[in-house]
């Protein structure tokens, strides 16, 4: 990943704002990790699936941004397997297909026992102009 990607996706401010931290990113892969805080839980004391979302889209867009095009998300769907257990959850981003325009991944959200707890599929648009 160049120099001019790692900048435009560290400048997430949601991303920021929350908590989430960039630990690698490689051509069509990404992995990223958010530290539980009290603010990431629901009413019933679990970590509310919104962040839980967000961790992993933003794994997605770091992993589908590294080849150097801006991608946009145009779809992706959630599926939540169990409450987290630990206090640091881990998004890890693989590219599943990549054509001219269109990419596929999948987002695997582990916890700290390395538990499958949700897994996002994400397409991108990939824009032709550079970041």
């Amino acid at each position: 990943m160049d120099m001019d990607m790692i900048k435009f996706v560290k400048n997430d401010k949601f991303a920021h704002f929350i908590g989430l931290k960039l630990i690698t990113v490689e051509p069509g892969y990404a992995v990223v990790q958010m530290e539980v805080q009290p603010h990431h839980l629901n009413g019933v004391g679990f970590v509310q699936g919104g962040a839980i979302f967000t961790l992993a889209d933003y794994a997605f867009a770091a992993a589908s941004n590294s080849k150097g095009s801006a991608t946009l998300g145009i779809s992706a769907n959630i599926s939540f397997f169990r409450t987290p257990k630990g206090r640091i959850l881990t998004a890890k981003a693989k590219e599943i297909s990549s054509t001219n325009r269109l990419c596929s991944y999948n987002v695997d959200v582990l916890d700290e026992d390395n538990e499958l707890i949700a897994r996002l599929t994400a397409t991108g648009y990939m824009k032709k102009d550079k970041v």
